[in-house]
């Protein structure tokens, strides 16, 4: 009885595979994917499928030609959370434990594509990276996630500042700072993540520099207006000589550069009130001038008399 079994499987096996060869078989071996789109975060399984499901020992799978695992009696492999680096080309290969040599067959390959979830966000300042002290700063995460998947999650935002965090996982795209200050100056990223955690995405750095009074404010505070003469001067008056330059921070910082930007920022600010102090002496040595040529004038005149 038994030889009769060996000789049946056989002349199905050969009957099989005549049927193969001649096209009326569609493949010994399948590998079947996820039939909807796939996205980051999303798990992959993929299942090695025998022809009317014959066991199947020294299983593979392969991704672009390389092997993801040793050969194993497994049909199934899996990947708990896929990125876009698993797109690629899949296929799986086997040997027949039975019927048959026990030759390994192929399965033909499938292509998988992780599709995008959402894109990294961009860190926006609403009004301007430069914003004048005392006044409002907004900043906005940007991004958005796929249409596709819009309904099922929705993204968390936190925000960063020199690497601490300013605002933990929220529901609101944007961060405001009332009223800005020079100690609000720095470096500034957000971050986007899905409501389960399983995708985060981090933005490229902004650099937030909060501005001091403006220049034409300080120039209008530090300028006196002109006064009129008393008398007119007898004498001509020399012309008055330029006072030496005050060293700009380009000079006097030449070899050396401040690793702190807010004290570069506030050294650039005394400078300004420096250089508005000298134009303040320059118009006061010039009517101490005035002043001098006019008394030596009256006390000229006053014996004539």
């Amino acid at each position: 009885m038994k030889p009769i079994c060996v000789l049946t499987s056989w002349v199905f096996y050969i009957l099989l595979s005549i049927l193969w060869a001649a096209q009326m078989l569609p493949y010994w071996l399948i590998l079947q994917g996820p039939a909807a789109p796939i996205f980051e975060g999303d798990p992959l399984v993929l299942r090695c499928q025998a022809w009317q499901d014959w066991p199947l020992t020294e299983v593979t799978f392969y991704r672009d030609g390389s092997a993801l695992a040793p050969p194993g009696p497994n049909k199934e492999f899996s990947i708990a959370l896929v990125q876009e680096e698993d797109s690629g080309y899949y296929h799986c290969s086997g040997i027949f434990r039975s019927p048959g040599l026990g030759n390994q067959e192929t399965a033909s390959t499938v292509a998988i594509t992780v599709q995008e979830l959402f894109p990294a966000p961009v860190l926006t300042a609403l009004l301007s990276a430069e914003p004048q002290e005392g006044g409002p700063v907004t900043l906005s995460c940007q991004t958005k996630l796929s249409p596709q998947r819009s309904a099922a999650h929705h993204l968390l935002y936190s925000f960063y500042k020199d690497g601490r965090i300013l605002r933990s996982r929220g529901l609101s795209s944007e961060f405001q700072i009332p009223t800005a200050s020079v100690e609000h100056s720095g470096s500034y990223w957000c971050e986007a993540a899905t409501d389960d955690g399983q995708v985060w995405k981090h933005s490229p750095e902004l650099e937030i520099r909060v501005q001091g009074p403006s220049s034409s404010t300080t120039s209008s505070t530090w300028n006196p207006a002109p006064q009129k003469q008393a008398a007119p001067a007898t004498s001509p008056k020399k012309p008055s000589e330029p006072l030496p330059p005050l060293p700009t921070s380009t000079s006097e910082h030449a070899g050396f550069s401040s690793p702190d930007p807010h004290l570069h920022h506030q050294m650039r600010i005394l400078l300004k009130h420096m250089q508005d102090v000298r134009v303040l002496l320059g118009h006061m040595v010039m009517e101490l001038r005035d002043l001098s040529s006019s008394l030596k004038s009256g006390i000229t005149k006053a014996p004539d008399k």
